[in-house]
This record gives structure tokens, sequence and C-alpha cells, in this order.
């Protein structure tokens, strides 16, 4: 699986691909921080070195199981000398090496697993290099922050299919039809809309004419980890035969208790990257 994606590093586009669960930047774009005409001589000079090649062996040692040692060891001991000349394909080629890719097309150069190419930074400019593991680590802080997001919202969508199977068996006749059968799941939905937001979908449509998605999609974190817990309490409640009036006091009496504590929970606040300003209105 391949994930394609960009930071700036001094004004200067770096590209990083996320392959096999690790990250690979561009040695391409770092080396146009040094000659912007001819970046693949930038990396060749690099590799010429013998430091640089017993660098990439010893990587290559630790993470590959499948590195052939015995032609490292002839590019070990030609490397350094003025006949030595050494690129990317030929070295992925001798060795079997994979902490080097050599890519064409739109995200095509030369890219190197993030050990390799902070190594490679440091040799093109110190600056770069330190530059660079700061925007690096503002992606993956990124990343983290939207993969948190995405958990509470996939944990919401989950425990929504547990309320849907629980309508389904108990709140659905077998023979409606299925306009009838979305209409029960639609007020179902707007059971747990009013115990939480104090409104329908549809009034919430009809208050945010020119917002995108639905009332949910603007749902906060704090909201989203109460909503999967009322859609679980739902679909108790409806198995346990209780009418909907009364489910949803018990719902909106819920919602209130359980955001008035979400709101000030210091890891949803960390997550939301900022105070959580949400409410609940009570169902009389």
């Amino acid at each position: 699986m391949r994930k394609n994606t960009e930071i700036t590093v001094l004004n200067a586009t770096v590209r990083v691909q996320r392959i096999e669960r690790e990250d690979f930047i561009s040695l391409t774009d770092i080396a146009k921080h040094k000659n912007s005409d001819d970046p693949r001589f930038v990396i060749q000079n690099w590799m010429r070195t013998r430091s640089s090649i017993e660098f990439l062996g010893i990587w290559e040692v630790l993470n590959n199981p499948d590195f052939n040692r015995v032609e490292f060891d002839t590019v070990r001991n030609e490397s350094g000398s003025n006949a030595f000349v050494m690129t990317p394909s030929k070295w992925i080629e001798l060795t079997g090496a994979i902490g080097i890719l050599s890519k064409a097309g739109r995200y095509g150069g030369t890219y190197a697993h993030r050990d390799i190419a902070f190594e490679f930074a440091s040799w093109v400019s110190v600056e770069f290099k330190l530059y660079l593991i700061k925007e690096f680590q503002r992606l993956k802080e990124t990343e983290q922050a939207q993969l948190g997001w995405d958990i509470k919202r996939n944990l919401a969508k989950i425990n929504y299919r547990i309320h849907t199977d629980a309508i389904k068996a108990y709140l659905i006749p077998p023979k409606l039809t299925g306009q009838q059968v979305n209409l029960v799941y639609a007020n179902e939905a707007d059971v747990l809309n009013m115990a939480l937001f104090g409104m329908t979908a549809k009034q919430w449509r009809d208050a945010n004419p020119k917002e995108k998605g639905n009332i949910r999609d603007q749902a906060n974190a704090a909201q989203l980890v109460c909503l999967a817990n009322l859609e679980n309490l739902n679909a108790l409640f409806i198995n346990e035969a209780v009418e909907q009036s009364e489910r949803l006091r018990k719902l909106n009496r819920i919602a209130i208790e359980q955001m008035e504590i979400l709101a000030t929970d210091r890891s949803i606040k960390r997550l939301e990257g900022g105070v959580i300003n949400a409410s609940s209105r009570s169902v009389d």
C-alpha cells in the first residue's frame, strides 16, 4: 500500500511515500537543494564515498534478510577509488537492497527509507537535514491526530451497524416495503440526533444549507464518542422493548451527563487540538 504526500523544507517540496508501513523520502528532492539542474549527480556522488556505502550496507544487514553480503563486500572494497561509480539502480541490482528505491512516473525519482534519507540530507546540508526532520515530525504528528479522529469516526460507524441491526430485528415488520424500512431507520437515527444534538437531521440541514455532509459529519470528537455510546444503549433499549419516547428521554439524559464529562477530558482536547465547545439540549 502506497500513500503519497509532500512536506515543505526551506521552501522546497520534498515528497514522502508510505510503503509497506515504512516512510520513504525522495532523495531526488533533497538533492535539488544542492543541484536543482542535475540531482542525480548529487546522489551518485554521495554513493561513491566509502562511508556512504558502509552506512547503506549496515542498514541493509539490519533490515534486509535477503541482502547480498558477498556483492556488498565487493562494492565496499571498490568504493572510494577514482574509478568507482555507483547509482541507486546499480546498488539495488547488485545487492538486492530494499532501503533505496528507483521509481518512474509522476512520483518518480530516487526514494530512500527515512533513516537513509536523513543521512543523505546531512551530507547535502546540515541545515536542510534539521529542517527536514522537523517537518517530517510535524507530518507524523498530523497523521497521528488524523488517525485518532478516524478511529473515533469508524467506532461510530461500527456501532451504528449494531444499532441498525437491532432496529431490523425488533422494530421492522418483515412485510414492510423498502421505503417504509428506510423511514424507520431515519426515524431511529433522529432519536439519537435529538438526544445528542437537540435537532433532527432535517432541522440541521434547514439551519445549515451551505454546510457539506450531515449533522454527524460536523460532530467533534467528544460528540462522536458519546454518539457511539448512545447507539449501543439505544440498541439495548430496543431489545428490551422500551418505547421510543422513553428511550429518547433516557438517551438525552445520558448524553448530557456524558458530554459534561467528555467536554473537559484532556485526551479528547488533545485529539481536537483545542477546546471543545459542545452542548446538548434537554428534551422535555
